[in-house]
């Protein structure tokens, strides 16, 4: 699909709005699409259905114009009732041929995965992208077994064509690795709710699109 086509890395919000310690989440997500974040993944899992519906049909239209895709984690329905592009599945959830079976064309469906095989079973089911993760120690991920580190992100975008982000654990410096890595961008919550992490991220992708040019203009020159 064209939305994982952009010529430079890729930047996956998710969110949760219980670790904004009072600051405001339309702010949060407003902030988010003005620098131009690709998708956001709404996880608000304590949500009963009506709140969770008429939130994301708030972020739906917050984000209309901007060239953002809102996904919903884990609710197809509530995702196509409200108007987002696509429903985020837990490795453990619904499947992804579950989803296929009734939703839209162009509907997007993403999957958690956290081994190689679950990479294979998504791909062969029809996923559009897949999150893979934790990748570096998280709060969001406590008790959730070891983290599985940059080795495993190659050997997940080795293994796979679909577009792999990067999740759990994500710092801004942790960009350039995990691009290196093969993966398709990043995903995270504290990285784009925290606004000091948020701006050194900002700073970073300033930084590595300034060297992909310098490297594109020397290999012009010779």
């Amino acid at each position: 699909m064209g939305c994982f086509h952009a010529e430079r890395p890729l930047f996956y919000y998710i969110t949760d709005r219980r670790r904004l310690d009072g600051r405001s989440f339309a702010v949060c997500v407003r902030r988010a699409l003005a620098w131009g974040v690709d998708f956001i993944q709404v996880r608000e899992k304590d949500l009963p259905d009506r709140d969770l519906y008429a939130l994301v049909r708030k972020i739906v239209g917050m984000a209309r114009g901007t060239g953002c895709r809102v996904l919903v984690n884990g609710r197809a329905d509530i995702a196509l009732a409200a108007g987002a592009c696509g429903v985020h599945l837990p490795g453990t959830g619904m499947g992804v041929a579950d989803v296929r079976g009734w939703s839209p064309e162009g509907f997007l469906v993403g999957v958690s995965v956290h081994s190689l095989a679950e990479i294979r079973k998504a791909a062969a089911a029809g996923a559009d992208y897949v999150l893979a993760g934790h990748l570096f120690p998280t709060p969001s991920k406590e008790g959730m077994g070891p983290s599985l580190g940059l080795g495993f992100l190659a050997r997940a975008c080795a293994a796979t064509s679909l577009p792999v982000f990067g999740l759990g654990g994500m710092k801004p410096e942790r960009l350039g690795p995990v691009m290196d890595a093969g993966a398709r961008g990043i995903a995270g919550i504290r990285l784009f709710q925290d606004r000091a992490e948020f701006e050194r991220l900002k700073r970073m992708r300033l930084s590595r699109s300034a060297t992909r040019l310098n490297r594109c203009g020397e290999a012009a020159r010779r």
